[in-house]
């Protein structure tokens, strides 16, 4: 219906054709707040896309937009501040009309510029018009020490007053800057802490009384602009800060924050990971490695070695879910199958994705990138391990009958490669040569065949390693397992 409502406005090309039709334009804070109140009342989603905001971030948003405010995102990194910023363009009308050839999208019933004021003074009712998409409302920047006011508001321009011959005092010579080209629009300044403090000063006057002043010039150039900035809080960053008088300036502060449950966090990592139909088509990753790669995540968001006040990205499980994807694609290449499944082994292949995504700190720059990300996957596997099979150091402590008994002896006298690159014909054969150990995923977890009997075994082998009840060693090629107790008196090497 709004669509077609647009297509009848858009035969609309004069100022008097508009009048006649009755159109009225408005703010454009008010135009975002009367679309939310008509989404309110219709129950329609608002930010498609993002979960996890459902009770917290959004209704925020709703106030702000509703008291018609400027606003800023302030969340760690990774948390869809951009993605929901840009997501306010649904809220603007389909189009709207503006003067034609007007830099700043002048209202036709409210110009601001010298351009279109000359041009309805010259023209009348026959001042043409032209329509601008909700699309080309937004305008969005990032932020960075080299921003300057004139990128911002604008300069004078000594070529476009040359060839005007203009006086530089004429209003004309002006080029405006990306602000000003915002005028009914959104306007968007990511990480905002990076821009120069004297720089954040030019805006005080555009968030207070809603102009702006260009070299000097005696003019006021009441802009229509809604704000919306992002920004790590300023306790997070090296970079930089938001002046106090600036987020004075910025009426709602709205907290963002990580996905508050493993199966938020799974639904976001599916919905944002690129995987090509032909991998999916090959490849098969079950629900307990899809929620490990969530614990390695959330793992690093508490792990003492990484800078917590640069954050953990949701980037990371995505990311490393597109490595393990791409982990088992590649097995299968080089085997010749048609199709696989991914193994615990195969988070092997993630760690670029964890060692890209965080920042240590001084005693994780000591032990490495490489051995802090595989700690945190063994700390992802170890925490889930007690939810499917009974905890062994719970077994150990109270004494019980110990269930993992007779695949820790079998270890005693041999020692199991599992190599990344091994067929599944080879991969199963080995696993099942570890005595005992189907008995127990059968007792605990019933009912399971194939492809998941066999993760559960090989999850099985893992954790008894985390746990260190069997010595697990990872090499370049794979990951070994062997009896603890031999690894410890063997002699060393030279």
């Amino acid at each position: 219906m709004a669509n077609k409502a647009a297509l009848e406005l858009k035969k609309i090309r004069t100022l008097g054709e508009l009048k006649k039709h009755g159109y009225s334009s408005k703010s454009i804070k008010t135009e975002l707040r009367d679309n939310l109140i008509g989404q309110l009342k219709t129950k329609e989603e608002l930010f498609q896309g993002v979960h996890g905001y459902e009770e917290t971030v959004i209704p925020d948003i709703q106030r702000a937009l509703l008291a018609r405010h400027n606003m800023i995102f302030l969340g760690l990194r990774g948390q869809a501040k951009t993605r929901m910023a840009r997501s306010l363009v649904d809220l603007l009308d389909p189009v709207i009309p503006i003067v034609e050839g007007s830099d700043i999208l002048d209202d036709p019933f409210n110009p601001i510029s010298t351009f279109a004021k000359d041009l309805i003074n010259d023209k009348g009712d026959k001042t043409p018009i032209q329509w601008v998409t909700r699309e080309e409302r937004y305008v969005e920047k990032l932020a960075t020490p080299d921003v300057s006011v004139a990128d911002l508001i604008g300069d004078v321009d000594p070529i476009k007053a040359a060839n005007l011959k203009l006086d530089y005092s004429d209003e004309r010579v002006i080029h405006y800057g990306l602000i000003p080209r915002s005028n009914r629009s959104i306007f968007v300044i990511n990480e905002l802490p990076d821009l120069q403090p004297r720089i954040q000063v030019g805006l005080f006057n555009m968030l207070q009384e809603g102009d702006i002043q260009i070299r000097g010039f005696r003019m006021r150039l009441p802009l229509d602009v809604a704000f919306v900035f992002t920004a790590n809080p300023e306790d997070y960053t090296n970079r930089g800060s938001i002046i106090t008088p600036l987020k004075d300036r910025i009426q709602s502060q709205i907290l963002t924050h990580y996905a508050k449950s493993v199966e938020l966090s799974q639904k976001i990592t599916q919905q944002e990971a690129k995987i090509l139909p032909a991998q999916s088509e090959v490849v098969t990753v079950a629900p307990l490695l899809q929620e490990l790669l969530e614990l390695v995540a959330i793992e690093a968001r508490e792990s003492e070695l990484i800078d917590q006040k640069s954050g953990v990205s949701a980037r990371l499980a995505i990311t490393a879910y597109e490595h393990l994807i791409a982990a088992v694609e590649r097995r299968i290449l080089l085997s010749g199958e048609n199709y696989s499944h991914a193994r615990i082994a195969d988070l092997l292949s993630i760690v670029p994705a964890i060692t890209g995504k965080v920042e240590l700190v001084y005693e994780g720059e000591q032990e490495g990138a490489k051995y802090v990300a595989l700690s945190l996957i063994g700390k992802a596997i170890r925490k889930k391990f007690p939810q499917v099979f009974p905890d062994p150091e719970f077994v150990k402590r109270h004494k019980k009958e110990d269930p993992y008994q007779e695949v820790i002896q079998w270890f005693t006298q041999n020692e199991l490669d599992l190599l990344l690159d091994l067929p599944d014909p080879d991969f199963s054969k080995l696993i099942h040569q570890v005595s005992g150990l189907r008995g127990l995923v059968n007792h605990y977890a019933p009912g399971l065949n194939g492809d998941n009997e066999l993760l559960l075994m090989e999850f099985v082998l893992h954790s008894l390693g985390e746990y260190n009840l069997l010595n697990k060693e990872v090499l370049e090629t794979g990951i070994s397992f062997g009896d603890l107790m031999n690894n410890l008196f063997s002699p060393e090497e030279d």
